[in-house]
């Protein structure tokens, strides 16, 4: 074979070889993408949702069920069995408990996320109350309530170890805080940058409000010619602090300083997917979100999804 023709050939294979690759790069690996859209149950209702590795758990509204989704196949099965109460803000801890937030209810439950069986319970209020969120802290799991300016605090003892059904407390909230009307005030939860305090969001008014853990006392962050209205679940990534808003489906994206008393608003998100998402959590560097269509009537049959979207 001589040299001219033997180079065309090689080129030409080359060439080959790196379109094959560019188009699919997942197959060539062996290793097929990961779904964008998470199906769960039909009928299931779906608020909350917290992640831990290639897993996301679910909490039902309508029946208080937990699902565990596999972000990578995007199998799942059911974890935890209808309460009959619901089950909205969810967060994780590195020990596999689930913290399980029960609006109307008045209550949490903790749960053991690879048997889903219930390890504690704790009775905050009783109606009007609307237990919304939590959040974990090194030291606590800290709730909101949608009905009432406090917070709950379920402390952790050494090694996260749980209180009894009675050893909780509630934080009235003060200073700039305000309840509105009857309806959804005090919504999602996270921490500051630093650690030092909490910030919550005001569905009904779009506003985010720092409150010192010590005290309850609150201050308007500092977010200028901005509002989060319908605000709903908060997650927290280094500075930035994702705000779902969940009838306006997006996602607005804050960069705080460290104190968590002042932040940016440096862009918003959006998915043609997006059905009314409510909460959000991060995993497998992307953001999930679990749609909860409320402005369609739910029923039996009403199919629900999560959605996978990058961060910024």
């Amino acid at each position: 074979m001589n040299t001219h023709l033997r180079t065309a050939l090689s080129a030409a294979l080359t060439a080959t070889l790196l379109a094959t690759v560019a188009a699919t790069p997942a197959q060539a690996h062996g290793t097929p993408p990961k779904p964008t859209v998470i199906a769960l149950p039909d009928g299931f209702q779906p608020e909350g949702i917290a992640a831990a590795g290639r897993y996301a758990y679910f909490g039902s509204r309508a029946t208080g069920a937990i699902y565990r989704a596999d972000l990578v196949d995007g199998d799942g099965r059911v974890i935890s069995p209808a309460t009959g109460t619901p089950s909205l803000g969810l967060k994780v801890d590195r020990r596999g408990r689930l913290f399980v937030s029960g609006g109307a209810a008045g209550d949490a439950r903790v749960i053991d996320s690879r048997t889903g069986a219930v390890l504690a319970r704790y009775q905050f209020a009783s109606a009007p109350t609307f237990v919304n969120d939590v959040v974990l802290t090194d030291r606590a799991a800290w709730f909101t309530d949608s009905n009432k300016p406090v917070l709950y605090r379920v402390p952790l003892g050494r090694h996260g170890a749980l209180p009894p059904a009675d050893g909780f407390t509630t934080v009235p909230l003060t200073g700039d805080f305000q309840q509105v009307g009857t309806g959804i005030n005090l919504n999602g939860i996270a921490r500051t940058p630093d650690g030092s305090a909490l910030i919550v969001v005001q569905s009904n008014t779009g506003t985010l409000f720092r409150v010192n853990p010590a005290t309850g006392a609150t201050t308007a962050v500092d977010v200028p010619g901005q509002n989060f209205l319908n605000g709903d679940g908060l997650l927290l990534v280094g500075r930035t602090l994702y705000v779902v808003q969940n009838r306006l489906n997006q996602i607005a994206v804050v960069e705080l300083n460290r104190a968590g008393t002042a932040g940016t608003l440096t862009g918003t998100i959006t998915d043609p997917g997006f059905d009314v998402p409510t909460t959000v959590a991060k995993a497998l560097g992307r953001l999930y979100l679990p749609n909860a269509r409320f402005t369609t009537t739910p029923t039996p049959t009403t199919p629900y999804t999560a959605v996978a979207v990058s961060p910024r």
